[in-house]
């Protein structure tokens, strides 16, 4: 009986291991992706920063406005429409509404990020000129 018993030990022991090893290899194989859709390096430091804080990626906040592109005037417009659609006057959703406000503050975060970064570029080569 002991030994039946050794057996189950071992043989769950090697399973759960095995199981272990296995979401640890998805996890970093996981992360590794978003890292390289982030962009790498300092920026891609950056836009994980800005998802944890505002709780929502970039793509996420551009599938909520229905925007491929991150063109301001585009955002704006998006936003106003899904801002006046869901009011809760018009029968909207507060839900929705606020989603809608979290994606136009997280596209309007990373455009204020591209914009810095955009800067000392035309510094530089009017400085140059």
């Amino acid at each position: 009986m002991a030994k039946y018993l050794g057996q189950i030990i071992v043989l769950g022991t090697q399973v759960i291991g095995k199981a272990f090893a296995k979401a640890l290899k998805q996890e970093w194989a996981a992360s590794q992706e978003a890292a390289r859709r982030a962009g790498g390096g300092q920026r891609g430091a950056n836009r994980a920063a800005e998802n944890t804080r505002s709780g929502m990626t970039l793509e996420e906040a551009q599938q909520i406005l229905n925007v491929d592109k991150l063109d301001p005037e585009r955002v704006k417009e998006r936003y106003d429409h899904l801002f006046k659609v869901n009011d809760k006057i018009r029968g909207g959703s507060f839900y929705l509404q606020s989603k809608v406000v979290r994606a136009k503050e997280r596209i309007d975060a990373e455009l204020k990020v591209e914009s810095t970064q955009d800067e000392p570029k035309v510094e530089k080569e009017s400085k140059t000129s």
